[in-house]
């Protein structure tokens, strides 16, 4: 028996079959163009595949809500020709099985939790860094959703002394991922975050932010691990940059574990999405 997984980034769609044991006997990435022609390249994908069911996690904001009119669609994602894109209905349109629907984050946290980093905890948080900032969270064994799913890369943050640069986020500019994304960092700098990988105030700046951020969600989620992936988070210095700013922010107002095992890179590395996505589809009820 075979199951799909579909990891659908605002860059590329990574598209996976497996066996029964999760073993990945196909995978392919797929860049995201226009809904119409991305789409193809996934059904033709799938086309040999007898599937037994499928796992989608999505970029956003999508509607998870199952009552809502508008379940598996995307709302207001600044991914231009995705706005308002029914997905969910168009990719069940081609491939007829019981689909399972989450967001990318969320399944990136799933996957994490049942075979990564996070395995045996009762809670953990996800956040992927790159070209957008979101986070999946566990919660007392289960996905954390409410009326929609979070938006976790939008909370609010204190600007830096030394920044200057006003934010890149479409819809609140200096919000956590209009400050500290890939592309903001790309705006501010004028250069990608690898080309300045040397710059030692580029990361103490980038570390403040997703320090502030991870006591935000300390605070509210209380967590038992918090795992950081995604593009920017493959600049190895920011983790003891991050603790450190973490542990002066916090300064012994609440007990988290130790953060070397607290603040943490994914052990999937990149596959953590698509192996969420395949789990999830393997579970479908």
């Amino acid at each position: 028996m075979n199951y799909g997984g579909i990891e659908a980034g605002g860059t590329k769609f990574i598209c996976a079959v497996s066996d029964e044991s999760l073993e990945i006997i196909a995978k392919k990435s797929i860049e995201t163009t226009n809904p119409k022609d991305t789409l193809k390249k996934v059904f033709d994908f799938f086309e040999p595949y007898k599937l037994a069911a499928l796992g989608i996690g999505s970029f956003g904001p999508i509607e998870i809500n199952k009552n809502s009119e508008l379940y598996g669609s995307l709302t207001s994602t600044p991914k231009k020709g995705w706005e308002n894109f029914k997905l969910l209905p168009a990719i069940k349109k081609e491939i007829d099985v019981p689909i399972q629907l989450t967001t990318d984050v969320n399944a990136a946290a799933y996957g994490e939790w049942k075979h990564g980093i996070a395995k045996g905890l009762e809670s953990c948080i996800y956040l992927t860094i790159g070209t957008g900032i979101g986070a999946g969270a566990i919660v007392n064994g289960e996905i954390l959703s409410g009326f929609g799913h979070p938006e976790m890369g939008h909370i609010g943050i204190k600007k830096h002394k030394k920044d200057k640069f006003n934010g890149n986020c479409p819809y609140h500019s200096d919000c956590f991922e209009g400050m500290a994304s890939g592309p903001a960092i790309e705006k501010r700098y004028g250069e990608k975050g690898y080309e300045l990988a040397d710059k030692k105030e580029v990361w103490q700046i980038e570390a403040d932010y997703i320090a502030q951020a991870l006591i935000n969600y300390s605070l509210i989620l209380r967590p038992e691990r918090i795992i950081l992936g995604g593009g920017v988070m493959k600049q190895k210095q920011l983790f003891p940059l991050i603790k450190n700013r973490f542990r002066e922010l916090m300064n012994d107002y609440l007990s988290v574990p130790d953060l070397d095992t607290y603040i943490v890179p994914p052990i999937l590395e990149d596959n953590a999405g698509i192996v969420g996505c395949l789990q999830l589809a393997m579970e479908y009820k």
